[in-house]
């Protein structure tokens, strides 16, 4: 009897993988206006590589992520120390067609010199050659500026831009990157780069990274739009639950072996016992029974909440167990049932809506 239920929970799972690889290969979108076909989910390094859970599960992680049809694999410089590059080393070992991945990366913090943080032409280069260097590819896809650099002045700054700009077409022309985006920069920073890339012959972003979940909508929902019909950069979203926070999992307080409950993480715990904690948490009990007339769990009613937006080019998923990775791509299955009457429900409860002027999805 024991034997009949494991191969009935594995014909389970074997069905419902390939329902979701299925699902994923009918909903890839185009990076803004690239022309770069990415998987509408993708899976993020942030927090989980190398630090909150083992090699091996990071592996078992991306080989789940891509027999579903994930084909977007998200990195940076600093995540995990660098760890993650020897797993991305044995993924594209695993699967041979490196032609099938989209890999990206973010610059910014890469070491603790001076000239090895930050975004000059210095690091830019040098930054982009170690991680190569240490995942053994060629190239990656695409290569982010990760926010704005402090000491490279964006605003009204052309000659700083220029820079930027044209070290990352320097990268790109070397075959080191294929496409260049932005992380964290304003919808200003972003035209001021495409600006000095059109007047000096340069290669222009063509997407920017950015927060996007129930509790924060307004750049990716008013901002980027925007940006994309005059220019057409696209929308890579991460932090789809907000952290954990829209799981559900402290609606009665920190649990130990959670996120906020990590020394790193102090500012997330105390952002979820503010008073805008409690009251995101009892919007999130009101949410719960959206999801479950759906049929679905909170965190898929919100990972489909944000593919719902025909602007967002892929949301990128953090996990930290295969269960979790499983439950969160059977967000692509929600996708059909968000109506518009749904999505009304959902904007009555958050009461966040923002404002635009225009609709620039019609």
């Amino acid at each position: 009897m024991n034997q009949d239920f494991r191969e009935s929970s594995q014909l389970t799972l074997f069905l419902t993988r390939w329902l979701i690889l299925f699902v994923c290969l009918c909903f890839c979108r185009n990076l803004g206006k690239s022309g770069l076909r990415v998987s509408c989910l993708g899976l993020g390094t942030w927090v989980t590589f190398g630090g909150q859970i083992t090699d091996e599960v990071a592996e078992q992680l991306m080989t789940i992520a891509y027999e579903s049809g994930v084909n977007l694999f998200d990195t940076a410089e600093v995540y995990a120390g660098g760890r993650w590059a020897c797993i991305f080393l044995n993924l594209c070992l695993h699967f041979l067609r490196r032609s099938s991945l989209v890999i990206t990366t973010k610059l910014y913090w890469g070491g603790k010199a001076e000239t090895e943080r930050g975004l000059s032409r210095k690091h830019i280069i040098e930054g982009l050659k170690g991680s190569l260097q240490r995942m053994q590819l060629e190239y990656v896809d695409v290569v982010f500026a990760n926010r704005p650099d402090s000491n490279t002045p964006m605003e009204g700054e052309s000659a700083s831009v220029f820079y930027i700009v044209r070290a990352m077409t320097y990268v790109i022309n070397q075959g080191m990157a294929m496409y260049w985006g932005t992380s964290r920069w304003t919808a200003m920073e972003i035209m001021e780069a495409y600006s000095v890339a059109r007047q000096f012959n340069l290669i222009p972003p063509v997407c920017e990274q950015a927060e996007y979940h129930l509790f924060q909508r307004e750049k990716v929902e008013v901002q980027l739009p925007e940006l994309y019909h005059k220019i057409g950069v696209g929308a890579m979203t991460w932090s789809p639950l907000a952290c954990g926070i829209i799981t559900g999992k402290y609606e009665n307080g920190i649990p130990e072996s959670s996120r906020a409950s990590m020394k790193s993480y102090q500012w997330l715990k105390e952002k979820i016992v503010s008073e805008d904690g409690r009251k995101q948490q009892a919007k999130l009990k009101e949410l719960n029974h959206i999801a479950e007339k759906l049929g679905c769990t909170l965190p898929q009613l919100a990972v489909a909440w944000c593919l719902r937006n025909e602007g967002v080019s892929s949301v990128l998923l953090g996990t930290s167990n295969p269960e979790q990775l499983t439950e969160n791509l059977g967000a692509i299955q929600v996708l059909p049932k968000m109506t518009s009457h749904v999505v009304s429900e959902i904007d009555h409860i958050l009461g966040n809506r923002p404002y635009s002027k225009r609709d620039y999805r019609s």
